[in-house]
């Protein structure tokens, strides 16, 4: 068996690797980036607060069937982000 050197790590599993000298750093921007573009929300404001309290949500009756296997891969999309993201599940 021969060993094979592919070089540094630079993204594996929705996470990107920065290895510096003294360092490395990992981030999933361009992970959660791919979600926004995928959701076409990329132009909307980020904000301190997900939800306005005491917010009564009801079904919008004449709104139109969503695609079940994209809402599914897009919600599969955001647990993985939150699995992975301690402090955007805390909030």
């Amino acid at each position: 068996m021969r060993d094979v050197n592919l070089g540094k790590l630079t993204y594996y599993l929705g996470i990107e690797v920065i290895q510096g000298a003294d360092r490395i750093r990992i981030k999933q921007e361009r992970y959660a980036q791919g979600i926004l573009r995928a959701t076409k929300m990329e132009a909307c404001n980020a904000t301190q607060i997900p939800m306005e309290a005491n917010l009564n949500i009801s079904k919008a009756e004449d709104e139109q069937e969503i695609e079940a296997t994209e809402f599914r891969r897009i919600i599969g999309c955001l647990r993985y982000l939150l699995h992975t993201r301690p402090d955007l599940c805390y909030a």
